[in-house]
């Protein structure tokens, strides 16, 4: 790991999710009149800040997290003014609890939509279909009889269409077989595939990757492309009037025809549209300057939509892998990760680009929310749940019963933490423990 970028970039990243998660919780507490005492970035030490409207903003030593604290939020601060949190209605108290988390959600689904503006592979994963384009020799995949071109349809009796599925499936099955119902040439195949465990990481690989999307992510300027008309987004469909949608082929077939005038007919806007190109000749070879990637730049509202689509997806995968976690179905050293592993993350997101950065930021942020809602003691989620179930009996619980509530909290959140760290120290420095 590079600590020169990971550090950084991690404390970038957290730095932002932080502020605004707990930026929702500011506005809300102070939209109901809730005395706020202090928004910190971070814990521990005060080394700056300072004071507004009676509240204190300031830096703190510990980068990793940080808070907001309310007047009278816990019952010993109570002073029976109309600003404490607790003399608040629980409906209010409720929905300052959910606006840290709904934030991060908000923004999410900013930072992805923002990204998928510009474009990049990972918005693909939405798009991509279940068709096989590449079968490991040796795998898994290979020893199950899969070829390039099988269109899987079911998996372990489940309907899918798209690679993010299918792909989900069997990273989340290591070592059990899976049942894969297959299209090949019209007819409809079944077969059992047993994904291998991976060292370290213990989640399933199949062997098998998706078949590449025949698209132009961009096109380069002063070339061939850019004086035929070609436009990033623009899909192949056909080539001298022959169908196509290989990559490999159409990188051959316009290696093999440097110099000679050829015909391409794109899928644009959901408009056919036939463009005449003569591939420049390169040391013997045809290259008419594109980039061949699946994604493709978004305008503004569809950008929006598909990253709604995708937060779900992140969600939705979320609640599976909690699931599979209960049942045992996968190793929690697969599910779980740390600051560790998060900073290596963000350092190699960084070193891949500032919208790789940004891109994972948005994945961390919803996932940092919909953690924080589990409903675990002293998370916000927890908090939660007690005014929920206070609500229900029309009461309060005792003081007694709320500590000892905090107390399981704290420790359950330290348990966690040391177990993560372990799994982050035997993922990113393998050597330090037998067996990974």
């Amino acid at each position: 790991m590079d600590l020169l970028t990971s550090i950084p970039a991690f404390l970038f990243a957290l730095g932002a999710i932080v502020f605004v998660h707990e930026l929702g919780h500011h506005v809300v507490a102070k939209s109901f009149g809730v005395r706020v005492q202090v928004f910190s970035l971070g814990f521990g030490k005060r080394l700056w800040g300072f004071e507004r409207k009676g509240t204190d903003y300031r830096l703190s030593l510990v980068p990793l997290g940080g808070y907001v604290r309310m007047g009278g939020e816990l019952p010993e601060e109570r002073t029976g003014d109309p600003s404490d949190f607790l003399s608040k209605p629980r409906w209010q108290r409720v929905l300052v609890y959910l606006a840290g988390p709904a934030m991060n959600v908000v923004f999410s689904v900013v930072l992805i939509a923002a990204v998928f503006m510009v474009g990049i592979e990972m918005q693909a994963i939405q798009e991509t279909s279940s068709v096989v384009g590449t079968v490991e020799e040796g795998s898994a995949g290979a020893e199950a009889g899969l070829e390039r071109g099988d269109r899987i349809v079911e998996l372990n009796g489940k309907r899918v269409e798209k690679w993010n599925d299918v792909g989900f499936i069997f990273a989340t099955s290591p070592e059990r077989p899976v049942e894969v119902v297959l299209l090949r040439d019209g007819q409809t195949l079944t077969v059992s595939l047993t994904p291998v465990k991976v060292p370290r990481y213990e989640y399933g690989d199949a062997g098998i990757y998706p078949m590449r999307q025949l698209r132009f992510s961009k096109v380069l300027p002063d070339t061939p492309a850019e004086r035929a008309g070609f436009h990033a987004g623009d899909e192949v469909r056909q080539v001298d009037g022959r169908n196509m949608s290989d990559v490999e082929a159409f990188i051959v077939y316009v290696q093999e025809r440097a110099s000679t005038e050829m015909v391409i007919q794109v899928l644009r806007k959901g408009e056919l549209v036939d463009l005449t190109v003569v591939p420049a000749d390169v040391e013997g070879k045809g290259q008419i300057g594109v980039e061949i990637g699946s994604y493709r730049p978004l305008p503004p509202g569809e950008a929006l939509v598909e990253s709604v689509r995708f937060n779900y997806d992140i969600l939705d995968k979320s609640i599976q892998i909690l699931g599979k976690l209960f049942t045992n179905e996968i190793a929690p050293k697969s599910a779980l990760s740390g600051p560790i592993e998060i900073a290596a993350w963000s350092g190699r997101a960084a070193r891949r680009g500032f919208k790789e950065l940004i891109y994972m930021m948005g994945f961390l942020s919803i996932s940092i929310g919909f953690m924080n809602l589990l409903p675990i003691p002293i998370l916000d989620g927890g908090h939660i749940s007690i005014l929920l179930v206070e609500s229900v009996i029309r009461r309060d619980l005792s003081m007694i019963l709320k500590e000892r509530i905090t107390q399981l909290g704290f420790m359950m959140l330290m348990t966690l933490m040391a177990v993560v760290i372990f799994f982050d120290l035997s993922k990113n420095l393998p050597g330090l423990f037998s067996g990974s």
